[in-house]
């Protein structure tokens, strides 16, 4: 199995960083191959942008799903997302390892999806969901978080740890992998922020660490989250009233 690690961190030693020499040692000595994207050491321009497309489809308006689409069709994608789409074709399973920022995934991790997922080329109208291209390829999230995980709960005040992932779990969908839950490491306390002793914190990561290596030894047996498909949604884009999840509509 061939590995793909989207690194996005500013500090290599962070222990976003650690998590990420986790995976490495773990899945290189279970004999996969593995390639790192480190979006930071690479310098990665995450802002999608006229200046990207010189060979415009249509000089006078900007409108980047157009241009994205032009430029994938007539082989004039910049060098940098060249280079990541083929990092992902290559990989059968695709870590995303990030820090929870804001609620969300850091900016540059956002602007990689918005420069690397190209319309007309990762994706388009009828390629996409359980329809989109990658049906085969599986992708997980390694999240660290500042707060304590009961902060995270369905009525913590950090906000439910599910309803912060789903925007980024459903983008993956889009483009039709399979997400597995993501592995979510609580608590990694810095900048001034404490929430429990220096010996114990540290005793946790390390176990926290150890919770990781484990889990990806027996990933292959894991099940994807389930999402809705297009043989779900009727012509509004609706789930139908007798799919057993109508009630939430």
């Amino acid at each position: 199995m061939h590995v793909l690690i989207v690194f996005c961190h500013p500090e290599p030693d962070s222990f976003n960083g650690a998590l990420r020499d986790v995976a490495i040692e773990t899945l290189t000595s279970q004999g996969h191959s593995i390639e790192i994207s480190d979006l930071y050491a690479e310098e990665f321009n995450p802002v999608e942008g006229p200046t990207h497309f010189p060979n415009r489809a249509d000089p006078d308006v900007f409108f980047p799903l157009t241009e994205q689409r032009h430029a994938f069709e007539s082989g004039s994608l910049p060098g940098d997302i060249r280079r990541e789409i083929n990092r992902l074709e290559r990989a059968d399973l695709v870590i995303l390892q990030f820090p929870l920022w804001w609620h969300a995934q850091p900016a540059m991790l956002k602007g990689w999806f918005d420069r690397v997922f190209v319309y007309g080329g990762l994706y388009s109208g009828g390629m996409r969901y359980d329809r989109g291209r990658f049906p085969d390829k599986r992708v997980i999230c390694s999240v660290t978080t500042g707060a304590p995980a009961s902060t995270f709960s369905r009525h913590g005040r950090s906000g439910h740890i599910v309803t912060l992932m789903w925007p980024i779990h459903y983008s993956l969908y889009y483009l039709g992998v399979q997400v597995l839950p993501p592995q979510i490491t609580y608590g990694v306390q810095g900048g001034g922020l404490s929430y429990e002793a220096e010996a114990e914190f540290r005793e946790r990561l390390e176990a926290e660490k150890s919770a990781w290596a484990q889990r990806l030894e027996g990933l292959a047996g894991e099940s994807a989250i389930p999402f809705a498909g297009w043989s779900d949604w009727d012509e509004r884009g609706m789930l139908d009233e007798t799919h057993p999840w109508a009630w939430r509509l």
